[in-house]
């Protein structure tokens, strides 16, 4: 089954075979990225899931709920084996630490928890914002944290003590997101203000702001390689940049509504986004950003996976089997493809997608 909500975050596995979707209907999805097919629903969270995350080793799944608690999943089984309470407020936001040992959560009730993961305890509580704290992300050498706040800043707090490292202001409205690239030295984030703001993560100067979006900028995400970053924004698209000259290099549209998240796959040939639109987007960025894979939600617990690729509906159920509205938006042309209700059985077996 599909989600029966907007769609707030999504995650990669390691192993990129994996691609996790926290819904507004209570629940973390898990899918299988080469065929489309949904491989496991995770229940147990009692309002909207914000994000989640995977473990470095693929075994464990975290995620974030209005409901104030993060749960870890064991992946394999879909069963939960954690319920972390201690927040007094929605959990926006989780993030693993780099050896896996610790988990980071974001919450309304402005902190960031830091969590053992094989006890599940609390270790440590950072305090400092002022305002709901939207996001938080390791850097890749596991000894710093940062932490996104609609306070307008981006604080840096060092790991293992849980010790202030620095402030960075700037961004003129709510900050949203924020990223670390793969290398530690560039830090990004997200904000109300329609930009993105790159950061040098040593000395917390600002090194560049990304202007382009129309709307508030939700989510940001490195590629694999560093080279490039992707923005997410609730005027419907997403963004690649070009981290060295701080051009755009594509628009991707595509998207309904506003885009709630995005993120790469561990190979960089893939960008997936969620929507408060209903859909989660697979992008093939080797074929020009053209949407390859779509999993839309209808309402009345219809939804759809559209093999775009191949111009083929993978699964449909409920309602979609009548709407005239599944469709995909080429994103050079803007041209709509629409697959009419004759045109949806019977389905072919499901196959791999190229």
């Amino acid at each position: 089954r599909g989600h029966e909500g907007w769609v707030a975050g999504c995650a990669f596995s390691p192993d990129g075979r994996r691609l996790a979707s926290a819904s507004a209907d209570r629940t973390v999805r898990l899918w299988d990225t080469a065929s489309g097919e949904a491989a496991a629903v995770l229940r147990g969270h009692e309002d909207l899931v914000t994000g989640c995350a995977f473990s470095p080793d693929g075994r464990r799944l975290a995620s974030a709920s209005y409901d104030w608690t993060v749960r870890l999943w064991d992946v394999a089984s879909g069963e939960a084996v954690a319920v972390l309470r201690g927040h007094e407020g929605w959990v926006t936001g989780c993030a693993f630490s780099p050896d896996g040992r610790y988990l980071a959560s974001a919450s309304e009730d402005q902190t960031v928890r830091l969590w053992d993961t094989a006890s599940g305890e609390a270790a440590a509580v950072l305090r400092g914002h002022e305002d709901l704290v939207t996001g938080c992300a390791f850097s890749p050498d596991g000894r710093h944290l940062a932490s996104a706040s609609e306070d307008r800043t981006v604080r840096l707090w060092d790991a293992a003590s849980g010790e202030a490292v620095s402030v960075l202001r700037g961004h003129k409205s709510l900050i949203a997101s924020c990223a670390f690239s793969p290398d530690g030295r560039r830090l990004a984030s997200a904000s109300g203000d329609q930009t993105v703001r790159l950061w040098d993560a040593a000395s917390g100067e600002a090194v560049a702001v990304l202007r382009g979006h129309e709307g508030w900028v939700a989510s940001c995400a490195f590629s694999p390689d560093g080279r490039r970053l992707a923005s997410a924004s609730y005027d419907r698209t997403v963004r690649l940049w070009d981290i060295a000259s701080g051009k755009p290099v594509a628009v991707l549209r595509g998207h309904e509504s506003s885009v709630m998240s995005c993120a790469f796959s561990p190979d960089g040939r893939h960008l997936a986004s969620t929507s408060h639109d209903g859909s989660l987007c697979l992008w093939d960025l080797e074929a020009e950003g053209a949407v390859r894979l779509r999993i839309q939600h209808f309402g009345n617990g219809s939804w759809a996976v559209l093999d775009c690729a191949n111009n083929r509906i993978v699964e449909a159920t409920g309602d979609a089997w009548r709407w005239i509205g599944l469709m995909v938006t080429d994103p050079v042309s803007g041209a709509v493809t629409r697959y009419p209700a004759e045109t949806l059985g019977p389905l072919p077996a499901p196959r791999l997608l190229r």
